[in-house]
């Protein structure tokens, strides 16, 4: 990983905003990512983020918590939050933006326990590929005290691949239509490819069922998205 994602996220923050992320995938063209949405404040964010920050309770893992927008409210609201990402850069940020407690790590290699646990901005990504998400959700299952709770987003993006009749011409041979290649790029520069996944609320409640999860749909957003709430069966 090159961090782009993180240099961005810098740059924003150290006033050196001049341009912004330019994201795709293996099924859709170029679109911008405004660095400004990044450090967005509650009153931005969209109604399925701020429902989960409402649900949040005790302390809280915030995963993948690039600048720490939702870290810094939780802590506004007196809860004790550990943040952590993956990219250098974003945990700079949110430690420069005053996030108390943050941490260069891999969910997979987080070992505490706790009441609540965000995984936001499409959450679901972070399993990267079905076949990934028994090991992910088996490990988040570890990190939950016994009352506690996983509050994560994703969207079904079966409309995607719809044609202009409403069918869709996804390959039934072909692996998971919410698998996708993710490109990132920033200043000319390109970020390794990554896998990132989209899972409609149905196989992750499947998913959940088979490792001893309970999943319960929270709400659904204006754009086939949707909030769950796991928690221990």
């Amino acid at each position: 990983m090159k961090d782009i994602f993180g240099k961005a996220l810098l740059d924003y923050h150290q006033g050196n905003y001049t341009e912004d992320l330019i994201t795709s995938t293996n099924i859709s063209e170029e679109d911008e990512l405004p660095l400004p949405y990044l450090f967005r404040t509650y009153k931005a964010m969209p109604k399925l983020e701020q429902k989960a920050l409402k649900l949040a309770k005790g302390n809280v893992l915030d995963v993948g918590c690039g600048s720490g927008c939702h870290s810094l409210y939780l802590q506004e609201k007196g809860l004790n939050v550990k943040a952590i990402d993956v990219s250098p850069g974003a945990v700079e940020v949110a430690q420069q933006r005053g996030v108390k407690h943050v941490a260069l790590l891999a969910v997979l290699e987080e070992t505490q326990q706790f009441d609540t646990i965000l995984l936001l901005m499409n959450g679901t990504g972070i399993f990267q590929d079905l076949s990934q998400v028994g090991t992910y959700l088996t490990h988040l299952k570890t990190l939950l005290n016994k009352q506690g709770q996983i509050l994560i987003d994703s969207s079904d993006i079966a409309y995607m691949y719809e044609d202009d009749d409403g069918g869709l011409w996804v390959d039934t041979n072909a692996d998971y239509y919410g698998e996708l290649d993710y490109f990132l790029s920033y200043k000319n520069e390109d970020e390794l490819p990554m896998k990132w996944l989209y899972m409609d609320f149905n196989t992750l409640y499947t998913a959940c069922k088979a490792v001893g999860l309970n999943c319960d749909l929270v709400m659904e957003g204006e754009h086939f998205d949707y909030l769950a709430k796991l928690t221990l069966a």
